[in-house]
């Protein structure tokens, strides 16, 4: 008989709750009798996992911005070192957000030797800190990367790593049907032009970008007067994209998480063109074949740390995977809308500059793993042969 296995997954945010609820249904199917423990959202919540505290305690982004919220995050990181400690699992899952995670996993390894760690979702050590992969390699054992290009990296510094491919490769895209369902449902005309929006997953980024984006609709409006918004609103800034959005001037239509992944998608494939923050969403919007315009802003002293910091000229995941600057990008000083409105501008009315993009998106999905297996699935496979159960 098998013997049993138990994991404490740690997510601290919307992408990372996603992730290890995909985690979790695909161990399941390979190791029935596996049982999970740690911190996680609403996604881990409903395949059965209770958190040791709600993940909106670690919605940060930035280097300034973690500072008057130090007392509280390291408070969480002695809570979750000793409830894994008190877990005893067979496993440590450490889920996207580095900054919380490893510095859960480094002092677990600091206490408890033999407990194994792995850490889904490569940092982008080719990106920024390259020395971060030596440092991880003292107490991370194996590293799941959700780009091609990321294994060796870990590798040279003595880590097991595997690439899994990406999620969003595997995502269905919406169809006919759905797409005219959602424009109905929303009372958006056939031929209506419809942009779709997505300022951030934390309060920091919907906090920044917010106010360029609502002066871009306005701008953007003044040429399109029947213009809909629509905004997939990611959980853990419901609040504060909804107090927003009054800027707009106009009733967006939110998509809020209760909707569902399948709502979300019809909107990303309903759009005529996107305005994003450059991320994961930017992979989203190539995943359904929406053209977009990305753009990033961070406090003035962050982004002067991170210029110094930093390896590669832009932070749009489709133009990292694709090689080019397919996508137009525009950050901190240039996330203004007198420069982005003439870029969404162009999606909508010139119908050739799309075509870029568009023939991009199919490289960039292949090249993540689309019409391969699914990603949860290789990941799963990946941790089992980790823990040596493959």
């Amino acid at each position: 008989m098998t013997r049993p296995l138990r994991l404490y997954l740690l997510a601290g945010e919307a992408s990372g709750d996603r992730l290890g609820a995909g985690l979790m249904q695909a161990l399941r199917v390979e190791v029935p009798e596996v049982t999970f423990v740690g911190v996680g959202g609403r996604m881990m919540a409903a395949e059965g996992l209770v958190s040791l505290f709600d993940i909106a305690d670690l919605n940060v982004m930035g280097i300034v911005e973690v500072v008057p919220r130090l007392p509280m995050l390291m408070r969480r990181i002695r809570e979750t070192v000793g409830d894994v400690l008190r877990a005893a699992p067979d496993a440590l899952i450490t889920i996207d957000s580095p900054s919380f995670g490893l510095r859960v996993a480094e002092r677990v390894r600091g206490k408890s030797i033999a407990t194994r760690t792995i850490h889904y979702v490569a940092p982008s050590v080719w990106a920024w800190r390259p020395g971060r992969a030596r440092e991880m390699a003292r107490y991370i054992d194996h590293v799941l990367a959700l780009l091609p290009f990321e294994p060796p990296y870990f590798a040279v510094a003595g880590m097991r790593s595997d690439f899994v491919g990406h999620p969003v490769a595997a995502h269905p895209v919406a169809s006919a049907a759905e797409i005219a369902a959602f424009r109905t449902d929303a009372g958006i005309g056939t031929e209506q032009p419809l942009l779709l929006m997505a300022p951030g997953s934390r309060s920091g980024e919907v906090r920044h970008l917010m106010p360029a984006f609502a002066e871009t609709v306005a701008r953007v409006t003044e040429r399109h007067p029947d213009l809909r918004v629509v905004i997939p609103v990611a959980e853990t800034v419901v609040a504060e994209v909804t107090a927003a959005v009054i800027a707009l001037g106009r009733e967006p239509v939110l998509v809020l998480p209760v909707a569902g992944e399948a709502a979300k998608r019809a909107a990303y494939a309903a759009a005529d063109c996107a305005l994003v923050a450059s991320g994961t969403v930017t992979l989203e919007m190539a995943a359904a074949g929406t053209p977009m315009v990305s753009a990033y802003k961070t406090s003035w002293l962050t982004a002067a740390i991170a210029r110094r910091l930093l390896r590669v000229d832009t932070a749009n995941l489709v133009n990292l995977v694709d090689g080019g600057k397919v996508v137009p990008e525009f950050l901190q000083d240039d996330c203004r809308a007198d420069l982005i409105a003439p870029a969404v501008l162009a999606l909508l009315e010139i119908p050739t500059e799309r075509i870029p993009q568009v023939a991009a998106f199919g490289g960039v999905m292949a090249a993540l793993g689309r019409g391969g297996e699914p990603p949860s699935a290789r990941a799963a496979r990946s941790v089992l042969e980790a823990l040596g159960r493959g």
